[in-house]
């Protein structure tokens, strides 16, 4: 397969290098650092959205589909960024917000006039049902003074578009093309499994209404008919779909190869395994085997039935991975590496988020009134509301924020990280001990290298197939991978403790691989240690 060799690494525009002193990162702060992410490895950037926007969800309410926000730059340098990378063998993955558009876009502000053909590009109803917003509150809100109300799944201005309607679908098409004309060769689509809505919309009080419009039939056609008028054409096309409650049934039909869809999904199951009874704004410990498990399911799944995974920990709607399953007081760095291992061994294509290849952490804020992210305020109230004390409902922000992802990329100890010479946006943290400048050169940073090279370079990195290993061991989450005869053992242990483990006779004469400790005895693994055992040759 053309992408299975491929690394990609998630930029937040935002946050990563601001040029020109107004606390906002931009466009030319991501070509000036291009050299560095060429160093690392990787063969595309995602970009967050930076297109036009009230910023009432950081950008995915977006007013112009087509335009750059003037905070991160103009569209010449947009040109400039694509050129430079594909110098650097680089290429662009955007992303696409196609399930809604701000309440300030030209197509809200033409149906609120009064527009017959605009009111058909967004889902009005006269009684809205029981469904219940992503973001809090009903997932309905008044059209103006019509007596109507829109649907929005997200924030209150954001409007879900009606993809039954033609005009619609045709419009986003065209957005697509427009970028595609630019020269960019990706597109990870935002939460595109809940653009399938029936005509007629039903209650459903149970978990909050998703039933009604995840993963309907409708999607798949959807998604092949966006496939044949937009990427289908570029045969070196890349796409990403971001898949909200979805299931591995529907991600092998959304990626198999011959059903011209999409390259592969996104889902979140393994980052809601320390949520308690299901619930965000909760402080428990991860549950390891749920996440061993899901990643079994999944990997095997796939595997078989010809489906592609997106492999990630860290994304810009997530706190740190590190933060959430390593004992980070004593193995930071050991527990990176680690995570890095588990997944760019895995069969799938992995995900870098900016600052992870460094070992970034959560930042440690001191009020609510850090914090920026409306997702979070909200939660704030609504842990108020039930019960909980100023401190407490703190303390569940702290582990729980999107901010905790969005702060400045940290380059070097200087104010703000080196990220900006004004005031960021967000707060920065812990940049003075945790930096590029300092730690490009040290153990994190040169392992990812490493298990990017090996995908490049080793088909049963790439494209082997998937089997679980050690499937109820409490420590160590294990798999296998095979390819044409060769087979490798893939041994992470997920705890702060020595892992015992019976070794497999198989690999009485393996080479060790991949090892990110210093020495490995079979049996037995040390804290977070993480090893690749290979047969049938290198």
């Amino acid at each position: 397969m053309s992408f299975s060799d491929k690394v990609i690494y998630q930029i937040y525009p935002k946050s990563f290098l601001d040029t020109t002193g107004n606390g906002i990162g931009d466009l030319r702060g991501i070509i000036q650092k291009l050299d560095y992410l060429k160093e690392l490895g990787i063969d595309m950037l995602w970009l967050n959205p930076f297109y036009p926007s009230p910023q009432r969800d950081n950008g995915y309410d977006i007013s112009d589909y087509t335009a750059i926000n003037p905070d991160f730059g103009t569209m010449a340098d947009f040109e400039e960024l694509v050129y430079q990378a594909k110098q650097r063998g680089i290429e662009l993955m955007l992303d696409m917000v196609l399930n809604h558009v701000s309440i300030e876009h030209e197509w809200f502000q033409k149906a609120l006039a009064g527009d017959a053909d605009y009111q058909d590009f967004f889902i009005l109803r006269d009684e809205p049902t029981d469904w219940v917003s992503k973001f809090g509150g009903s997932a309905w809100a008044p059209f103006g003074d019509t007596g109507k109300y829109y649907l929005h799944l997200y924030d209150v201005t954001q409007a879900d578009l009606n993809w039954r309607n033609p005009k619609v679908r045709q419009a986003l098409y065209d957005v697509v093309n427009f970028w595609q004309d630019k020269g960019v060769n990706g597109f990870r689509f935002d939460v595109i499994n809940v653009i399938g809505k029936d005509a007629k919309l039903r209650n459903h009080a149970a978990n909050d209404g998703k039933p009604e419009y995840t993963d309907k039939p409708i999607t798949h056609d959807y998604l092949r008919e966006l496939n044949e008028k937009t990427f289908g054409k570029n045969p070196s096309a890349i796409t990403v779909g971001e898949m909200s409650s979805t299931t591995i049934e529907n991600c092998v039909l959304y990626t198999r190869s011959d059903r011209h869809e999409l390259t592969m999904t996104f889902n979140f199951h393994h980052l809601k395994v320390d949520y308690e009874n299901g619930h965000k704004w909760t402080l428990q410990r991860f549950d390891f085997a749920k996440l061993r498990q899901l990643f079994h399911d999944w990997g095997e799944q796939m595997s078989q039935a010809g489906g592609w995974n997106a492999l990630f920990w860290n994304n810009h709607d997530q706190p740190r991975a590190l933060n959430r399953f390593i004992d980070v007081q004593h193995f930071r760095v050991k527990g990176a590496t680690m995570l890095a291992a588990s997944i760019h061994l895995s069969r799938g294509t992995p995900y870098i988020y900016m600052g992870e290849e460094i070992g970034m952490l959560d930042p440690n804020f001191d009020t609510i009134t850090d914090y920026v992210d409306v997702e979070s305020k909200n939660a704030y109230q609504m842990l108020l509301k039930h019960g909980k004390s100023a401190s407490e409902a703190l303390t569940i922000i702290k582990a729980k924020s999107r901010d905790n992802s969005r702060i400045p990329m940290a380059w070097d100890n200087s104010a703000n990280g080196g990220f900006t010479t004004g005031t960021p946006w967000l707060k920065a943290g812990y940049y003075e001990s945790i930096n590029v400048a300092k730690d490009k050169d040290g153990e994190i940073f040169k392992f990812y290298q490493m298990l990017i090279r090996l995908r490049k370079e080793m088909p049963i990195v790439s494209e082997g197939n998937y089997h679980a290993v050690y499937r109820d061991d409490a420590n160590i989450y294990a798999f296998e991978r095979e390819w044409h005869g060769q087979r490798m053992l893939v041994l992470n242990n997920f705890t702060n403790h020595i892992a015992n483990y019976e070794p497999l006779a198989t690999y009485k004469d393996a080479t060790l691989l991949v090892n990110n400790d210093v020495s490995f005895t079979d049996g037995q693994l040390q804290p977070y240690q993480s090893v690749a055992l290979i047969i049938g040759g290198i």
